[in-house]
Parts: structure tokens; sequence; C-alpha cells
């Protein structure tokens, strides 16, 4: 064969290995999922929250989250992740970016809280930053790195990894999604139903 044909061959072979090496380098280069938790793991039972800032069934579990979070703090740790489901909430990505822009400013559970506070009043807005931008500022957080922070590929990694955690565990993606000690639970929107399950977790331990 000429010496032609095995200089396309190592070229290609070259190019094979440059898209492969940059690959790894891409894949190595995302974020890791995201860590808010709140109250103590000393019994080892966690709750987690897989939840949608824009999802109206989120808001109304909100309260209820916060109250089974808030009552048990002691004794479980609460987490939430994040998990937007943009196909139908146009503005759930840009809520949890809120959210994670936050978390760099170590404000992450009050923005949580605001988000889903106020819902109904940047949910359907055609710009929801404004919105944010409000919410920064009023938490008191620094507006410019807010901003960076929010737009940054940093968070939009972490976002991303909240989801691929979620589709890992092989359930259906809807909001709110819960697991108990990473077994999926469905507890029903009252404090009761998921002290339930809860107390029953606490009694095995």
């Amino acid at each position: 064969m000429s010496k032609g044909f095995w200089g396309v061959i190592i070229a290609i072979v070259l190019i094979i290995g440059g898209v492969m090496y940059f690959s790894k380098d891409d894949s190595a280069s995302k974020g890791t999922v995201t860590n808010h938790v709140m109250g103590t793991s000393k019994n080892s039972v966690t709750l987690t929250e897989y939840g949608d800032y824009q999802c109206p069934a989120c808001g109304q579990y909100y309260p209820i989250v916060k109250e089974v979070a808030d009552k048990y703090k002691d004794r479980i740790t609460f987490q939430f992740r994040n998990l937007p489901l943009s196909q139908i909430h146009q503005n759930a990505f840009a809520g949890a970016r809120a959210a994670e822009a936050a978390a760099k400013q170590d404000k992450f559970w009050e923005m949580h809280d605001m988000l889903y506070e106020t819902q109904k009043s940047w949910s359907s807005s055609s710009n929801p930053k404004s919105y944010f931008d409000a919410y920064a500022k009023q938490l008191g957080l620094d507006t410019t790195k807010f901003d960076t922070d929010f737009a940054s590929s940093t968070v939009n990694d972490s976002i991303n990894a909240d989801i691929e955690a979620f589709n890992k565990t092989g359930e259906t993606k809807q909001t709110p999604s819960f697991f108990l000690n990473g077994k999926a639970i469905d507890p029903g929107a009252s404090v009761e139903e998921f002290a339930k399950l809860i107390d029953n977790a606490l009694a095995n331990k």
C-alpha cells in the first residue's frame, strides 16, 4: 500500500484519539451534585426532595416540607436537589440558577424559600431575572457576584448534575419527588403522612 494511504490512516487515528481525549476532559469538567442540607445526620436518616421552583405542586408541598424539616431537625437530615422540568415550566431552570447563585454566598435556603413563597409572582413572567435580582438585593447579596454566578457554567453544571442524579434513580421524572434514605416514597401532602414514614425509618435505626 502507498505511503499516502498509511498517512491518511494515521491521520484518522490521531483525529479519533484527539476527539476521545477532549471528550474525556469535557466529562471530567462537569459539575457535582449539590449538597444543600439542614438538620442533623446523627441518626442516618435523610429525606431528599427533588424539586422545581416553578412547579405548582412543589409550591403546595413547600410549607408542609418546611414544617416537617423543622419538626425533625434534630433527628434527620433534609436535602434539596434541583429537578427543573423545563419542558413544561419555562422559568424553572432560571429559578434553580437563582437559588444556586445565592448558594455561592451562603444564602441558598433563604433564596429557596423566597422563590417558593413568591412563586405566583415570577413563574409566569417573561423576565423572571428581574424578580431574582430584586430578591438577591433583598437578601443582602452582592448583586454583581449574583449576576456572574447566575450566568456561570458552574451553576449550570451543578443543576444538570442533580438532574442526572435523579435520572439514575430510575424513577419517573415528576416533581416533587421524595426519597427516604435513597428509597422513593409517596408521602401524600400532609405533615402526618411524612411523619409516619420518618418515624418508621427512625425506629428501624
